[in-house]
């Protein structure tokens, strides 16, 4: 059995710190930016050019970040030792901001280190029954405690290798469309797509998709890796029936390496499962209010397969809005990717949830701005700092939440990893270096 805590170990202290780092991901999608206006009034895929930063703020910022980055970068290295789903919430953090460091810069020091901690986890990949190449943890004292019976297994993440590939995807694409990066890395560059390409074949060969009702979702297999024989354990006949349901912040993560996966190879396949999770996701999500705000809930049933034999959901699950509201701006982080595709959220959608951030959550500071529940509950004393979030993904949409960002950011803490130097791609100078 190969399920994994719901949120996993590391992600529940990362959210609970801030979901700053997550916007890295989707701000160079082609965001438009809402100047004066009470709600997102732009069309998807429309981009219209922002106001600018302050060129010192943006300076200092990078100066800030660059510090950060590399002294962080070189006493950590975790792409020397991290596997399974840590590959997310550890590597990927650093992976991205030397992707972002890049886009904001031009300089190919960046380049030269994302493929450093790229091929340093790539190099440490290992042959698994089916085939195919993953990175296994034991998850066997997580999955205890979950009460999980038979929890001896070893098992890679596809959550993990979504996160770890996403960036080294979205690098690839910039060297293969930039003619002097590509005669240097373009080799690399066709690697990193194929990898990725295989890795999204696994997954899918091993039953991890679902359909459903509303679109469709993907589940944490049933099965891992016998560490006694080194073969599946019995779940592997099951796979395509068993597993249990990731959470809304997990599906949405996979969705965004997918639409990056599209956006480079223009293979419809990977756009068409990300949209099918969206139309999931928006199957989900309620109205309150008479219709101002949006609410839902951090995981939901997704199909047969998250129920025991006996009725009751599987591993300790339950349906209701997550006391840790870092889960939810990670939510967002893929509504946005999916508005700016052009797919299942509309304009409409984006004021709406703009308004709940904006006007029921937030307690009207900008600086040290607080947000409280999406449902109004009270407070988890576990995540007593981060009930709810600034919804990063929407800043660029909204004058009000773009103020509180800037107002609250701090490029030399982890949040500001892959934030910063996206921000600064897309609203500082532009006076990229050469490549």
């Amino acid at each position: 059995m190969s399920h994994r805590l719901r949120g996993g170990a590391t992600c529940g202290w990362l959210a609970a710190i801030g979901m700053g780092l997550f916007l890295a991901w989707i701000l160079l999608c082609g965001v438009s930016i809402a100047q004066g206006q009470t709600k997102a009034e732009t069309t998807a895929g429309a981009v219209q050019a922002g106001p600018s930063m302050d060129p010192a703020l943006a300076s200092d910022w990078m100066r800030r970040w660059k510090q950060n980055i590399l002294d962080d970068s070189r006493k950590s290295r975790y792409c020397d030792k991290e596997m399974g789903e840590e590959l997310g919430w550890l590597v990927s953090p650093f992976v991205n901001g030397f992707y972002y460091g890049y886009m904001a810069t031009g300089d190919r020091e960046w380049v030269v280190r994302l493929m450093d901690w790229g091929d340093s986890v790539i190099k440490r990949g290992v042959k698994e029954p089916d085939g195919y190449i993953g990175w296994p943890k034991n998850f066997a004292d997580e999955q205890r405690q979950a009460g999980v019976e038979g929890a001896d297994s070893i098992t890679d993440s596809e959550l993990g290798e979504a996160m770890f590939l996403r960036p080294l995807v979205l690098m690839a694409g910039e060297i293969l469309k930039t003619p002097a990066l590509k005669k240097e890395y373009g080799v690399k560059a066709e690697e990193y797509i194929g990898l990725s390409e295989k890795t999204f074949e696994k997954w899918d060969s091993r039953g991890a998709w679902r359909e459903t009702k509303e679109g469709g979702l993907w589940v944490d297999p049933p099965f891992g890796i016998d560490p006694k024989t080194g073969k599946w354990t019995s779940g592997y006949a099951e796979r395509s029936k068993g597993g249990v349901s990731h959470p809304a912040n997990k599906e949405n993560l996979l969705a965004l390496w997918l639409i990056a996966m599209y956006d480079v190879t223009n293979k419809p396949i990977y756009r068409e499962r990300a949209e099918k999770w969206w139309r999931a996701m928006k199957s989900r999500m309620s109205l309150r209010e008479n219709g101002k705000y949006f609410v839902w809930h951090y995981w939901d049933v997704g199909g047969p397969w998250d129920f025991q034999p006996n009725g009751s959901l599987k591993y300790g699950q339950w349906v209701g809005v997550h006391p840790n509201g870092g889960y939810y701006g990670i939510d967002l982080e893929g509504i946005v990717a999916a508005y700016e595709h052009g797919l299942v959220f509309t304009q409409e959608d984006i004021a709406r949830l703009i308004a709940t951030n904006r006007d029921f959550m937030w307690n009207r500071q900008v600086k040290n701005a607080k947000f409280q529940r999406i449902d109004g509950g009270e407070p988890n004393p576990r995540w007593a700092n981060s009930p709810g979030v600034l919804w990063d993904a929407l800043a660029p949409y909204d004058p009000t939440l773009r103020k509180i960002f800037e107002a609250n950011l701090d490029p030399g803490d982890w949040s500001g990893l892959g934030s910063t130097p996206a921000w600064v791609a897309r609203f500082g100078p532009k006076s990229k270096a050469a490549p």
